[in-house]
């Protein structure tokens, strides 16, 4: 098999409808598919995770447009490349127009991406970059501004399961091959998003299994976990037993287990679904830890953010970090029983007009309309001063019950010491 490319570049789509993935800008109506679709393509930045189409979906852009397609890699061209492109482009060879794929494009420096603005400002070269980091910080405005940024997302599980039955498909026409429905699906959950990583793991599969007697050739579960370096992990992020973890750690978090919390942290961690960790955590911030110490959502939000920004495996730190500091902490749940409690006052009707010293007097004839009458709190002493702030309807209508924690029983008490003052005045 050494001389055979890759078998990635063998089953490489060649139409739209064949790439997996990618349904928010290559479905039937969306942006990208009607602009490759026109055969009119503008310059374009593709941005996304690698294995996810990128190099695909130019090459079928190109070749729609009619248009020569010439590739670059950002890492190892330089600017003579670059010469050597437009020197091509503007003989016979780019009669029809040329497309340059310039992979990697954060690679280029600013002279290097500078020397591009020149060609495709006069047309003689269409430009198709791609990225793996975010363009906004990695690429020049000049080449930004001439540019659509496209997002390419990492691709489902079950779409690379689409593509590692291809990839089955392909290699039976040369082998007598049986790859085992479990052993399929776990290449494709083991691969992180990458369509190319399947397919290569799924190839490194075939070769290390030995046919049987009679030649055939049988990839199982164990060969799927011997390449992939992991062992089978059952988690359907759609189904049932997904929710019930996400279920489970955050009732140990709300119930300041940490090692239950870690436990189920680690499941998820396994199955790969950071996106769920992370707004889970948020989540348990607010509603669990909440006014017991309104500090933790800004850590869990620098924990999620640095977690997102190093990716797996990386992100399991913070993300640990993050948990054990929510389950070992004090416990509130007024935030949540407050703004419900609000909610279903105003959901249900039982609100009320607002008290005219309250409306907005900006205007001439405020004062006509019965408007002001406000106190300014910052005129009074501890910038407190009685007056009412709810509506008639509900006056007198209590939301928030301080939790029984020490820092909002020291806040309860502070406020009944200051409003008591108050109304001595």
């Amino acid at each position: 098999m050494s001389n055979i490319s890759p078998l990635a570049d063998r089953i490489r789509p060649q139409t739209l409808d064949d790439v997996v993935g990618q349904r928010h800008i290559l479905g039937e109506g969306k942006v990208l598919r009607r602009i490759i679709e026109s055969g009119n393509i503008p310059n374009m930045i593709f941005y996304g995770p690698s294995g996810t189409g990128k190099t695909t979906v130019a090459n079928i852009a190109a070749r729609r447009a009619g248009k020569r397609l010439y590739k670059l890699n950002a890492t190892t061209a330089s600017v003579s490349d670059i010469r050597n492109m437009l020197a091509e482009a503007n003989g016979i060879m780019g009669a029809g127009g040329v497309v340059l794929y310039l992979d990697e494009i954060q690679n280029f420096n600013k002279k290097q991406q500078q020397s591009l603005l020149e060609c495709i400002e006069d047309g003689r070269v269409t430009l198709i970059a791609s990225t793996t980091e975010n363009p906004y910080f990695y690429i020049y405005n000049a080449i930004l501004s001439r540019s659509t940024v496209f997002e390419f997302k990492e691709v489902s599980t079950d779409d690379i399961l689409k593509a590692v039955e291809r990839g089955t498909d392909k290699l039976a026409e040369n082998y007598d091959l049986r790859l085992e429905i479990e052993a399929a699906e776990h290449l494709a959950a083991c691969s992180a998003g990458d369509v190319r990583k399947a397919l290569t793991s799924l190839e490194v599969a075939l070769m290390s299994v030995e046919p049987d007697e009679n030649g055939k050739i049988v990839i199982d579960m164990a060969a799927a976990e011997a390449v992939t370096s992991k062992k089978a992990f059952r988690h359907d992020r759609n189904g049932d037993s997904h929710y019930d973890v996400l279920s489970a750690f955050q009732k140990s978090v709300r119930g300041s287990d940490p090692d239950a919390a870690l436990h189920y942290l680690a499941r998820l961690v396994a199955a790969g679904d950071l996106q769920s960790i992370c707004r889970r955590i948020l989540v348990m911030a607010a509603e669990d830890i909440g006014l017991a110490y309104p500090n933790a959502i800004v850590i869990t939000k620098a924990c999620v953010d640095s977690a997102l920004q190093l990716g797996f495996p990386e992100a399991q730190i913070p993300l640990a970090e993050a948990v054990i500091m929510l389950a070992t902490l004090p416990k509130s749940n007024s935030a949540v029983e407050g703004i419900g409690a609000a909610l279903a006052d105003v959901q249900n009707g039982r609100t009320g007009d607002v008290p005219l010293h309250l409306k907005d007097t900006h205007y001439q004839g405020a004062e006509k309309l019965g408007r002001g009458g406000y106190k300014y709190p910052h005129n009074y002493p501890n910038n407190y001063v009685r007056q009412q702030y709810l509506p008639d309807e509900i006056k007198g209508k209590t939301y928030y019950v301080p939790g029984n924690n020490k820092l909002e029983q020291n806040t309860r008490a502070y406020w009944e010491k200051i409003k008591g003052e108050g109304d001595k005045q």
